[in-house]
């Protein structure tokens, strides 16, 4: 057994950014270099767990997990993404349910906030925890900042996510073990819109090298995962493309502090 590397926290105040589908990226690149790693759905859709192709029923569920985080309900909570059928251990879920949901207050207390690093603990032999959270800066978000090692910020190129940025990184900040913002990332960007064009330099000026390069909206994405497969494992030349840049993101989330 091992200690995880790092955790990290996928986080956006705002919807339909695609938060889910760069935790789905990241998972990718970490299973296409051998990096084992457990990916926490903490979203009550729980659209990771249903990504990663998990099929294998499992007598508890993340929010079993947050209400009880003892090591027997976490490993029972966790199950093999249908992506590594012959590489059992190399990613994980602790797989999502609606049933969290009763659980994303915005009034938690400090020791249900603690829960889910108390959980994490008890499941250490991955490489890498990535942690999907909703798209809301409640319980189970705060719960993540507290487990998390760093936090990737995940947004649009519109005028309501800058705002949703701004609060988010200002939130992170202000917490008394700060995780690291590893970067703010823009997904589904369109570099012919104008309006998103400007919406990218505003980020850029209000938060510098933070924002990272933005990812293109692209095919690719629905194509790997209406297909069950993890997006390295496409042959086109837009998905190598994309895959590279998530590689490169999780370079930077597994790069020393």
């Amino acid at each position: 057994m091992v200690c995880a590397v790092i955790s990290l926290a996928v986080c956006s105040a705002k919807g339909g950014v695609g938060k889910t589908s760069v935790v789905l990226g990241l998972a990718s690149a970490a299973l296409h270099r051998g990096t084992s790693a457990l990916v926490v759905d903490l979203d009550p859709q729980a659209d990771a767990t249903s990504g990663l192709d998990v099929t294998a029923q499992r007598a508890h569920d993340v929010a079993a997990v947050l209400s009880a985080p003892k090591r027997r309900v976490a490993e029972e909570a966790v199950a093999p993404s249908g992506w590594v059928d012959d590489h059992p251990g190399l990613l994980d879920v602790l797989t999502g349910s609606d049933a969290s949901a009763g659980l994303d207050t915005p009034d938690a207390d400090e020791e249900t906030l603690k829960s889910l690093r108390r959980a994490l603990k008890k499941l250490d032999d991955h490489a890498l925890a990535l942690l999907d959270t909703p798209p809301s800066l409640n319980g189970l978000t705060r719960s993540a900042w507290r487990a998390a090692d760093a936090v990737l910020v995940v947004s649009d190129a519109s005028r309501f996510s800058v705002a949703a940025v701004d609060r988010t990184v200002r939130e992170v900040r202000a917490l008394r073990q700060a995780p690291r913002i590893v970067g703010i990332q823009v997904n589904r960007f369109t570099p012919r819109s104008g309006e998103q064009r400007f919406r990218y330099e505003e980020l850029r000026a209000l938060f510098g090298d933070l924002v990272l390069e933005p990812l293109p909206d692209r095919v690719s994405v629905p194509q790997s995962q209406g297909a069950g497969v993890p997006l390295h494992a496409l042959r086109t030349r837009t998905a190598r493309t994309l895959a590279g840049q998530f590689d490169s993101i999780l370079d930077r989330v597994l790069a020393p502090a």
